[in-house]
């Protein structure tokens, strides 16, 4: 009876393998929506366009509305480059927008004025999308988005690993994710999110470190967040070698949306919406559970007895 039991569990999981690539791409087409805004005053600006330029032949273009709004439908989905533009302000050009199949692509744009001056030369630093979010950092530091952390290899969704790929920051192994960054210790490294220190943000860590094996933050709800590598800030008074300042992004605030995922990091559930009919205010809601765990509960043999027990949720 027991092994007649385990056959149906691995055929389920074999037939929801089967089937989850029909539902992934049952749907070709995708929203992209977001803001403009003013980048020093962060007033909305009505009337900037917003395209698609990876045909310029035949770019999709649309005005943003007097909230400084804009949607894009039925967009293809894959790696997509969009370009905001605005009188009196500099063009702001984005690569690699990924559109997935499941959830709207929600893009939040700041545009910055061009000063033109006549009869003198001024040289001024010129804030290029990918810089850092905290106006106090000058240099040694840059702002990642949460796309990069599946892009590099080796990343796992981990801001930690991906790290390991810019210049100057070593990793340790496949087995943790702690960094070296320029020859200082790994316990060195802070972490924030949304202004609120962590000691450890990974399961089974070890006390005094700043690293682990599998990271309790999922990229799912992480927005474009800063890395430090030097010239800290005041505010990071604690930090001897590098700083995570992480930041949490906003749900949907149109539609519900759901999503599901099975992955070696564990299998997930994401729900996000609006709070209310007509509010702009909105929701998010994780939860992962070890996938190992979930094999070892069947009965299947994974080859060893130590199988990491961990859940985590925001």
């Amino acid at each position: 009876m027991m092994k007649f039991l385990q056959a149906i569990n691995i055929q389920l999981l074999l037939a929801a393998f089967v089937l989850l690539p029909s539902l992934v791409f049952a749907q070709a087409t995708q929203t992209i929506r977001g803001t403009v805004s003013d980048r020093e005053a962060k007033y909305p600006l009505a009337g900037a366009t917003v395209s698609l330029i990876d045909d310029p032949a035949q770019p999709i273009a649309v005005a943003t509305d007097e909230n400084g709004a804009f949607r894009l439908e039925k967009i293809t989905v894959g790696r997509h480059t969009l370009k905001a533009s605005f009188l009196g302000y500099k063009e702001v050009v984005m690569e690699n927008v990924i559109v997935n199949s499941g959830k709207e692509t929600i893009l939040n744009l700041e545009l910055e004025e061009s000063i033109l001056q006549q009869n003198a030369v001024v040289i001024t630093d010129k804030k290029q999308y990918g810089d850092t979010r905290n106006e106090m950092a000058t240099v040694s530091s840059r702002s990642f988005s949460i796309e990069e952390t599946d892009r590099y290899a080796g990343s796992r969704g981990d801001p930690a690993r991906m790290a390991s790929n810019f210049a100057g920051v070593q990793g340790a192994d496949d087995s943790r994710n702690d960094i070296v960054i320029r020859g200082n210790s790994p316990g060195g490294v802070v972490w924030r999110l949304e202004g609120v220190d962590l000691f450890n943000p990974n399961h089974f860590n070890i006390p005094g470190t700043a690293g682990g094996s599998i990271t309790i933050l999922n990229n799912k709800w992480l927005s474009n967040s800063d890395f430090f590598t030097g010239a800290f800030p005041a505010e990071y008074g604690n930090s001897v070698a590098g700083v995570f300042d992480l930041k949490m992004r906003n749900g949907n605030n149109e539609k519900l949306e759901g999503s599901a995922q099975l992955g070696l990091l564990g299998l997930e559930a994401m729900v996000e919406a609006p709070l209310a009919k007509n509010s702009k205010a909105s929701f998010l809601a994780s939860y992962r559970y070890s996938t190992l765990s979930i094999l070892g509960n069947f009965g299947i043999k994974l080859g060893t007895n130590a199988v990491p027990r961990y859940q985590d949720a925001a």
